[in-house]
């Protein structure tokens, strides 16, 4: 067993409105079945289409699971490509959830910052995964679409310091299969794991030039 397992939670959605079939929990079922590999130890939850049970789950996945990594994914009607989403709003929730409830302040978090960006780069992941001749393609999106999508999204930037991702999927067969959905989530997650591991090295990189700095200069002192 790899002590240095990478945990990373990956959730869809329940069925809502028109979506009496989420893709988007079906297709991480079946990345479920995929995996990641070896070195990934993978988790996946179905999300309540509902603010204030989002508002329970999420401390609770990033507190007891600690991981590197959580991605959302969402249904769009209107998507046709597997879309990347590069930020989460905080305000602007006027349409009702699954218990017929919004919140009455219309935002996520009082006094939270207006948006959140993910630290990774959308553009990079989407990118790559264009490029890597996957059979589905791929674009990048700056805005969720001000419902249970952004609003998770947002919850768990802020919860993760931006360690999180969103991906909406189109409805099943509109143009994609379950199993072109799982395969693209599962180069996309891959993708995004290699982007943290890199920031991660150069970060380190950075931090000991810095140490290794001050001990020179330490050590000119001392003569």
């Amino acid at each position: 067993i790899m002590a240095n397992k990478k945990k990373v939670i990956v959730t869809g959605f329940e069925p809502f409105g028109e979506h009496t079939v989420n893709s988007s929990w079906v297709a991480v079922q079946e990345l479920d079945r995929l995996g990641l590999g070896e070195a990934v130890d993978l988790y996946v939850c179905e999300v309540p289409v509902e603010y204030q049970a989002v508002q329970s789950l999420l401390p609770s996945l990033w507190k007891q699971h600690q991981p590197q990594l959580v991605v959302h994914v969402g249904v769009s009607g209107l998507a046709t490509t597997v879309t990347l989403e590069q930020c989460g709003h905080n305000e602007g929730y006027r349409r009702l959830d699954n218990c017929s409830y919004c919140p009455a302040s219309q935002c996520c978090m009082e006094n939270g910052p207006d948006c959140i960006n993910s630290v990774l780069d959308m553009d990079a992941v989407c990118r790559k995964v264009n490029d890597s001749g996957l059979g589905v393609v791929v674009s990048v999106s700056k805005d969720a679409g001000r419902y249970l999508c952004d609003y998770t999204y947002y919850t768990s930037l802020y919860l993760g310091q931006g360690r999180s991702a969103f991906i909406h999927v189109p409805p099943l067969g509109k143009p994609y299969s379950s199993w072109e959905l799982g395969k693209a989530l599962q180069a996309i997650v891959r993708e995004m794991l290699e982007l943290l591991e890199l920031d991660r090295a150069e970060e380190e990189h950075k931090y000991h030039d810095h140490c290794h700095h001050q001990h020179q200069h330490q050590h000119q002192h001392a003569h």
